[in-house]
């Protein structure tokens, strides 16, 4: 995605942010005298290109956290897997907003493609972040790898569905350090699981 695109893909998700899905079609864009019927014209040709731009721009968002944050050398598993997270936890709102979800019933294959590919590219990093702490003695040496990064995958995604946990009622924040609080100390050595308390209150999400 060029710059000037993922730039007006911003400001669409933005309106998306605000007014709800039903405000981005390509129909409404072009009513909405903020856009430029040249511009949408030239870049999507029909409201599934226009959503799939919107999904990629969401990924897009998420997958530079970890890009943002490289850890080689320096960091140990507890130190990287917590401060992606917070990333996570406090740019939620951009990353993966209710609203989108609800494009799983408008646009089923544009968003199952969004969601596999997201869910490969998380399981590919918890893996790795597995590894790793397993090497240093942060995690244990008898957790199943896969095992763990899918049930990871599997609570964070219950996090995205609103129908679950509606926005309007549960902070995003404190649901998923709760999840995160779990899911460290399920697999935690003692070592690790000191580690880790320490790092929790050096840090205010």
């Amino acid at each position: 995605m060029t710059e000037k695109l993922n730039l007006l893909v911003d400001r669409i998700r933005a309106l998306a942010n605000n007014k709800g899905i039903k405000a981005v079609t390509l129909k409404r864009l072009k009513e909405n005298p903020d856009f430029s019927n040249e511009v949408l014209s030239n870049y999507f040709k029909s409201d599934e290109e226009l959503v799939e731009y919107i999904l990629e721009n969401e990924r897009s968002k998420f997958e530079v956290i970890f890009v943002d944050h490289d850890f080689e050398g320096y960091y140990d598993a507890i130190d990287i897997l917590f401060t992606v997270s917070k990333e996570m936890a406090g740019k939620f709102y951009n990353l993966s907003p209710s609203v989108t979800h609800r494009y799983v019933d408008l646009y089923p294959e544009v968003y199952e493609a969004h969601l596999n590919k997201r869910i490969d590219f998380i399981f590919e990093k918890i893996q790795v972040n597995l590894q790793k702490g397993i090497q240093e003695g942060l995690y244990r040496n008898d957790v199943s790898i896969e095992l763990v990064a899918r049930r990871y995958i599997s609570r964070l995604l219950d996090l995205h569905d609103p129908t679950n946990f509606p926005p309007e009622e549960f902070s995003f924040t404190t649901l998923f350090m709760q999840m995160f609080d779990s899911f460290v100390l399920s697999i935690a050595t003692d070592k690790g699981i000191k580690h880790y308390n320490e790092k929790r209150k050096t840090i205010k999400l």
